[in-house]
């Protein structure tokens, strides 16, 4: 097995090459020599369930990984229990999703903490995603539950572990940006910094976690509050570098699907990743 690339959503050339389906996706992102997509369902699961399965029957003909990203109104650790278990209704509607198009994993924000403590907010996404897990005892589709960008939201990389610990089917969505944003810069500057968050997932839920890890990855510009704005790879201020990833994940010889959350050139900048991924097995470094 070897590393997987794609973008989340479609890129502005994409679209300004007159596609207006997502069901082209697939075919488009082949030719251009990616293999995974994650459909974005950031604002609402709006799609019908036939057009989930023909973007699946496409992803399946394109040898194209698919993953699934969640409402971003979702709301693990809310105060308001009709609010929160409403998220449920959500993670449902991303799961019948998920099924018909064949993707593997839903992305799940894990909550804000601005209003509460963080081991108050931890404690409720706990109890949320205990409850979808029991909603949907028969899925084969996991939850990945995300590292997120802001001081005020959960989801540092401990935060998810310890949510993760809690079932199997639960799995750690490292978003690497996010994390160097929260950070206010600074992180996976080199190899080691990024085989640290391989091993500590290792540790923490098994080898195979950390082998198959499912990745967002972008440059991002932080304040210090954390997260601002996604970038391109036209970046040279923010980060984080895509180099010391890439180089960890081959030396390593780990497995991760890396999605690119780049502001409207994501699947050209995912190629990038992946181009200079080959380019070290090649020469065999």
């Amino acid at each position: 097995m070897s590393a997987l690339f794609g973008p989340s959503g479609s890129s502005a050339s994409f679209i300004a090459e007159g596609h207006k389906s997502t069901v082209e996706a697939p075919k488009w992102l082949s030719e251009r020599g990616l293999d995974a997509f994650e459909y974005s369902a950031g604002n609402g699961v709006n799609g019908s369930i036939d057009t989930f399965g023909k973007i699946g029957e496409q992803a399946k003909q394109y040898g194209i990984a698919l993953s699934f990203h969640s409402p971003y109104y979702i709301s693990l650790s809310g105060t308001d229990p009709e609010k929160r278990l409403k998220s449920l209704d959500y993670i449902g509607q991303s799961v019948e999703a998920s099924e018909a198009m064949g993707a593997n994993i839903i992305v799940i924000h894990t909550g804000s903490a601005s209003k509460i403590s963080r081991k108050e907010a931890l404690e409720l996404s706990k109890d949320t995603i205990y409850k979808a897990l029991e909603k949907f005892p028969d899925t084969a589709v996991s939850f990945g539950l995300e590292t997120m960008g802001k001081l005020n939201q959960l989801g540092t990389l401990e935060e998810v572990l310890e949510i993760c610990r809690m079932d199997r089917r639960l799995r750690p969505v490292v978003d690497w940006g996010h994390m160097n944003a929260r950070n206010i810069g600074g992180l996976f500057r080199t190899v080691d910094d990024c085989r640290r968050v391989f091993c500590a997932i290792g540790d923490a839920l098994g080898y195979e976690y950390a082998d198959r890890l499912h990745c967002h990855f972008s440059m991002i510009e932080y304040t210090d509050k954390g997260e601002k704005r996604h970038l391109t790879f036209e970046d040279t201020v923010y980060g984080p570098p895509y180099e010391p990833l890439m180089e960890a994940i081959y030396r390593d010889g780990y497995s991760p699907r890396i999605i690119c959350e780049s502001a409207g050139t994501q699947a050209e900048d995912a190629f990038t990743m992946k181009s200079y991924y080959t380019k070290l097995i090649g020469e065999g470094k």
